[in-house]
């Protein structure tokens, strides 16, 4: 049953291969845990109170809301298809709530901080400087994941519509519009990869040897550049998409134009960057108001 579930994910809804193993690996896990329960339970006589006591022992052994949530979805997902085609005759996990998770505000660099880090002055003419910084005012104009930016290949840019075509979660295309100051820094560092000795590679951003660049390559020149002007813990990738949806609504932009630019299905996704933007206009409200 599990296997079918997975090549339903894999083949029908078009999952990612790392998303279908988290899926194989979560339904594994429960299967494991009711296997040592009395009474020879398989995933046609599970109930809801055998899911709840699994639950409660990932709680016990220290998991956080966040990874029960995530198996617990895996669960609904796998019974709602089982039910679908009769493979059982009952959803034990329809209903079940998982526990409450803190959501936490995004973090994100402030404008002047990224004002600073992106000042030519900053940066010398060397390939890997060029490099460097088109990813970083890619990431911030654009919002773009890490992997839309890694999957980018030179016909995804559009020049003269100043267009991006961004391949996101599960295949789905967007078009993100950009600016003429981005325009230009991608014309320069195009003109700078030409002096490249090779290239085995379609990709946009490519490393000094000519091949498309990989999701930890990136991560580390975001990390040590950010350095450059923050102190934060977090110095990746996507701190610079919650830097770019939280610029976009603090110059009053549409939540649902913020939306549909980050590629989010559900709006409530978005609504976070709002408490954000809050959290920054009360912070000013109480240095400047004298009775605050």
């Amino acid at each position: 049953m599990i296997d079918q579930f997975l090549n339903y994910l894999r083949l029908e809804r078009n999952y990612s291969p790392n998303t279908v193993e988290a899926y194989g690996n979560d339904l594994r896990e429960f299967e494991l845990y009711f296997n040592k329960l009395e009474g020879h339970l398989s995933w046609t006589t599970v109930d809801a109170d055998v899911i709840r006591d699994w639950m409660e022992s990932m709680m016990d052994r220290g998991n956080t809301a966040t990874s029960i949530n995530r198996r617990l979805s895996a669960l609904r997902s796998f019974y709602r298809f089982a039910l679908k085609r009769c493979m059982v005759k009952s959803d034990p996990a329809h209903g079940i709530v998982g526990p409450k998770k803190k959501k936490p505000l995004p973090v994100f660099v402030k404008e002047r901080d990224m004002d600073a880090l992106l000042d030519p002055k900053m940066w010398t003419a060397d390939y890997k400087d060029v490099l460097a910084r088109t990813i970083l005012i890619l990431f911030y104009e654009t919002g773009v994941r890490l992997s839309e930016l890694i999957g980018l290949d030179d016909a995804a840019v559009d020049f003269v519509n100043n267009e991006l075509k961004v391949t996101g979660k599960r295949n789905k295309q967007r078009v993100i519009p950009f600016g003429e100051n981005m325009a230009q820094t991608l014309k320069t560092y195009m003109k700078e990869r030409e002096q490249l000795p090779a290239r085995t590679s379609e990709a946009l951003f490519l490393t000094k040897k000519g091949c498309r660049m990989s999701p930890a390559q990136v991560r580390n020149i975001v990390k040590k550049q950010l350095a450059r002007v923050s102190t934060m813990q977090k110095r990746s990738p996507h701190v610079l998409r919650h830097t770019f949806a939280t610029a976009m609504l603090n110059h009053e932009a549409g939540l649902e134009s913020v939306k549909k630019l980050l590629g989010h299905e559900s709006l409530s996704t978005t609504e976070i960057y709002t408490h954000t933007t809050f959290e920054q206009l009360k912070k000013v409200y109480e240095t400047a108001h004298p009775r605050a």
